[in-house]
């Protein structure tokens, strides 16, 4: 799986400066070095542009790299509101978003997500895109909390779905998300509501689409 990450990467993206400057700012605020791979953020860009994304949901906010790549992807005048547990975390990617010229179109939410989804419900938000890259325990949550919130038709796409390759190699000394993702997986297959296919590109991604 890594030598293929490699291979699309060296192929399919280019040096981004900006996205470089994400990352160096990560690392000089000590944290933790998890953004999205540069391929994944490629894709949520295509995903965002493609499905004509107005309304925009993150869950993991981190230094704003997966912000900014769902950004650049959202149609005209579209928002993106992100949820992150560390207010520090939020100012730092708010700082990067307003950088790359989405400052006055990302909202913050800080504290635990579910309970910010939970406001969201009941003040009636819906969204038509919904990215899940957060604590990995909390998605099956994360998840039927966005369903509920979603415009029919809308994409929610969760990262880190093949917990380093470990859910389908059983050669690999599984880690701790193992058993969660591969519940996981499970779930987003055979939910109703959903239609999906996991992506193997970075840690694996989850495409599925609200019937």
């Amino acid at each position: 799986m890594k030598k293929t990450n490699e291979y699309i990467e060296s192929v399919f993206t280019a040096p981004d400066p900006l996205l470089d400057d994400v990352l160096a700012s990560i690392k000089e605020n000590d944290m933790q070095q998890i953004s999205v791979p540069p391929a994944s953020g490629k894709l949520l860009t295509m995903l965002a542009s493609i499905s004509g994304a107005k309304r925009v949901l993150e869950i993991g906010a981190l230094g704003g790299y997966s912000g900014i790549c769902l950004a650049r992807g959202m149609a005209k005048g579209g928002t993106l509101t992100s949820l992150e547990l560390v207010e520090d975390y939020a100012e730092l990617a708010h700082r990067n978003l307003t950088k790359a010229g989405f400052g006055d179109r990302v909202t913050y939410r800080t504290g635990p997500a579910l309970e910010s989804l939970e406001q969201l419900a009941e003040e009636g938000e819906t969204f038509d895109f919904f990215f899940i890259d957060a604590d990995k325990e909390n998605y099956e949550n994360y998840l039927e909390a966005c369903i509920r919130i979603a415009d029919s038709g809308a994409l929610i796409v969760c990262d880190n779905v093949l917990a380093r390759g470990t859910v389908a190699d059983k050669a690999a000394e599984p880690n701790r998300n193992t058993e969660i993702m591969k519940a996981f997986n499970e779930q987003v297959a055979n939910h109703p509501k959903l239609k999906s296919l996991l992506i193997p590109v970075g840690d694996g991604l989850t495409l599925s689409k609200v019937k």
